[in-house]
């Protein structure tokens, strides 16, 4: 991720044309904490870190908050509540309404062919639409390529609960270098085999065929978020839980 300054930023502040991102090719996408009032003025409503992706034309604001707040292009993880004719109502979070998701919002869906999905099973998902007007819609199929692309039901493993913050710098493309999180990696080298799904609501889904295994990775996501564990005491806790599996 480009980001060259991420200066602090507190809510109705004007901010500069310069730390607008002016890509020509790419419509400007505007992520939590910042609102557009026309014609043209983008304001802060919440107090933090301004944050800028040039690569992507994009730009939000970093802070603490527990509350997840949807925004179109978010990877969540949702739990389906149950299923209506055309759709299934699924839960984001507790302080959000339920989301909809269409039958045939997965990949090579018909009537006919769409996934039975039963109250309480997981889907890892993309938010398509979020206002305060109505209800968010979320969707396990990529709509320009047509393939899942990572999307769809997350079958076993468990979930594990983590902060927004934390869940943002898993998603980070650089997490090692620009998130400072390193614990995965590290998991992974020694020699715990994974699958992982990270959600922008604070969940994490992890599986795997060793339930000792998932239950480490999710130990070791918990203690580094809660912790604000920096890389080096990362690497002594991945090495105490890999020791404690042997």
């Amino acid at each position: 991720m480009t980001t060259t300054e991420r200066p602090l930023v507190l809510p109705g502040d004007p901010i500069s044309p310069d730390l607008i991102p002016s890509s020509t090719s790419k419509p400007l996408r505007l992520g939590p904490g910042l609102r557009h009032v026309p014609p043209s003025d983008i304001v802060p409503v919440v107090a933090g870190q301004l944050i800028t992706n040039h690569q992507k034309n994009s730009m939000w604001v970093e802070y603490n908050n527990n509350r997840y707040i949807p925004t179109p292009g978010d990877l969540i993880i949702a739990q389906i509540l149950r299923s209506g004719p055309d759709l299934y109502f699924a839960s984001i979070s507790p302080y959000t309404p339920p989301a909809t998701l269409p039958h045939l919002s997965f990949e090579s869906a018909t009537k006919k062919t769409r996934p039975q999905l039963a109250p309480g099973a997981l889907v890892y998902a993309r938010v398509v639409l979020a206002n305060k007007h109505m209800d968010p819609e979320i969707e396990c199929v990529s709509q320009s390529t047509g393939k899942s692309d990572g999307l769809g039901e997350l079958k076993g493993g468990m979930v594990f609960d983590v902060s927004l913050q934390f869940a943002r710098r898993l998603l980070m493309a650089k997490s090692k270098e620009e998130g400072k999180v390193e614990v995965l990696e590290l998991l992974g080298g020694e020699g715990l085999a994974f699958e992982i799904a990270v959600g922008r609501n604070g969940k994490v889904w992890v599986g795997g065929e060793d339930v000792k295994a998932i239950v480490v990775v999710g130990r070791a996501l918990r203690e580094t978020d809660e912790g604000g564990l920096g890389v080096e005491a990362q690497r002594k806790l991945v090495r105490r839980l890999a020791k404690g599996m042997k």
